[in-house]
């Protein structure tokens, strides 16, 4: 049987070679007989912390290293960087432990040269990790975000340049916490407080969300599986997500088209707002990701949602312009919104990407344009922070396209909702400051 670190050794590495984090950890928990629901957490937390925090684990083994890391074998500073995530911030772990599972390990790898090696940062580590001299805030910040809370360096200077050193300090703290775990109670089969009353009599602790009408946040599992997944009551789906439809407003008897809608909670949100009264057409680039949406759409009860493949890069030839009430845009973008959920984008995204996701994003507004009849609304979001992903968008938008105009979304959201808007009416959410919810951006444009 493959233990919870040799899996997360494997894991890490197909990560280093492109593989999705999420997608390689459920195909593992899948295959794997980690009966142990400890297992199955030590797992998810190894490869996730690692994943999170290796730039604060590089620097740490830094200073008990006489080898620069750069030089080591991959394997080994894969090897390292579990044994310094359990050593650094898993305290119910014993250091001899750690130290005994990794050479083992090592072993059981075939990297017996490196043993010694191991053994001997680690060892010291454990020595040593409370006098560590991590950068402080206040007068190395650069340095702090970078090696104290693992962000590349490149966006370390962004956030500093955007947010200010206390504020990004705070964002970048944020976006190393695991991410809440939220469902949309499904409206057209219960209701919020009936899904809290589920929840309870089933073991589960779980509070209502602070904006979304719809949302709940499950803070401690109980040992019975999640009441009604498999009657569609509920969609796991963020809280910032599950604000995004509600500011489109869509309606009953709407044509609405979701432009890039996998794996489709925004557009079943958008049908259970219109009570299933709307038609929906659900637009994304891969087929195996259509399939997503209609599976969901089923699961939970969703009608009038035709979903197909299609290249938003180009406007659909199949829809006649002028014929839609609504558009969302929920478009590619950086991610850096949603680090905690996907933290290999941490160390994958480069500050160059954002030029050329601002094009994509451009290129699939232009395509949905035409498609808008006079007076219809088109909203546009990103789960990420970046000016050039969000404000540069939408600026060259309405310059290209004089027949669109800008709406201030403070005058159509709830009171309970003001806080989550910036000065010119956008959406603009960040964990630290809103109820743990990933970092949106959201804007809504009117067709004159």
């Amino acid at each position: 049987m493959t233990s919870p670190r040799h899996a997360a050794f494997d894991i890490l590495r197909q990560v280093e070679d492109g593989a999705f984090a999420d997608l390689a950890l459920d195909s593992a928990l899948r295959r794997l007989k980690l009966n142990d629901p400890r297992d199955r957490a030590l797992l998810t937390e190894l490869v996730y912390g690692v994943l999170r925090r290796r730039g604060r684990l590089d620097f740490a083994l830094s200073l008990c290293c006489r080898q620069p890391l750069a030089k080591l074998e991959p394997a080994v500073l894969r090897l390292l960087r579990l044994g310094a995530h359990q050593l650094l911030h898993l305290e119910r772990i014993p250091a001899h432990a750690v130290l005994n599972e990794t050479v083992n390990l090592a072993r059981h790898l075939g990297l017996e040269r490196a043993t010694g090696l191991i053994n001997g940062v680690l060892r010291r580590l454990a020595r040593e990790q409370h006098d560590l001299a991590w950068p402080d805030a206040a007068t190395a910040p650069r340095a702090h975000l970078e090696q104290a809370l693992s962000l590349p360096g490149w966006l370390a200077g962004y956030l500093l340049d955007q947010f200010g050193r206390e504020e990004a300090c705070r964002l970048a703290q944020a976006l190393l916490e695991p991410a809440p775990f939220t469902l949309r109670a499904n409206r057209l089969k219960t209701t919020r407080a009936e899904l809290l009353e589920s929840l309870a009599a089933t073991g589960h602790e779980a509070r209502a969300t602070r904006y979304a009408e719809d949302g709940l946040i499950l803070e401690k599992r109980g040992p019975a599986a999640l009441p009604g997944d498999a009657e569609g009551l509920y969609q796991v789906q963020d809280q910032a997500s599950q604000l995004i439809a509600p500011l489109l407003g869509a309606r009953a008897s709407e044509s609405i088209l979701d432009a890039c809608a996998a794996p489709g909670g925004k557009t079943t949100h958008l049908a259970a707002l219109a009570d299933n009264r709307a038609k929906i057409l659900a637009l994304d680039l891969h087929p195996q990701r259509v399939d997503l949406i209609n599976q969901g759409a089923a699961r939970l009860g969703c009608a009038g949602i035709q979903a197909r493949a299609w290249d938003m890069g180009h406007t659909p030839d199949f829809v006649p312009p002028g014929s839609l009430d609504r558009i969302l845009v929920d478009a590619p973008c950086s991610g850096l919104g949603v680090l905690r959920r996907n933290p290999e984008i941490r160390w994958r995204r480069q500050h160059q990407d954002l030029c050329a996701l601002a094009a994509l994003q451009s290129a699939i507004l232009a395509a949905a344009a035409p498609l808008l009849r006079p007076g219809g609304a088109l909203l546009y979001a990103v789960c990420t922070f970046t000016r050039e992903e969000t404000e540069e968008v939408i600026a060259a938008f309405l310059e290209k396209h004089p027949d669109f105009v800008r709406e201030d979304l403070r005058e159509q959201a709830p009171a309970s909702w003001q806080e989550l808007f910036d000065e010119h009416g956008a959406l603009r959410t960040l964990p630290h400051r809103h109820d743990g919810m990933d970092a949106f951006w959201a804007v809504r444009m009117r067709k004159r």
